[in-house]
């Protein structure tokens, strides 16, 4: 089993460092653009991305591949 999580990029990685990450290096306004839902394009923060993606696992899903796809590169 530890040998399955060494190799899963998002073991031990939280939603909330996701999102700070994603924020940081994309800003809202480009996140936004890349994953249109209204957690990063109307007033967003960090507190309502986590509240909206803790209930939304499409949207969740969406953020956390573009994670991947940006700690890839």
């Amino acid at each position: 089993m530890a040998e399955e999580q060494s190799n899963n990029p998002m073991h031990g990685v939280t939603l909330e460092k996701i999102i700070n990450y994603l924020e940081a290096y994309y800003g809202w306004e480009e996140l936004g653009r890349r994953i249109n839902v209204g957690c990063f394009n109307n007033d967003p923060s960090v507190k309502s991305s986590l509240k909206f993606l803790r209930k939304t696992p499409w949207a969740r899903e969406k953020v956390e591949s573009l994670y991947r796809k940006t700690i890839k590169n």
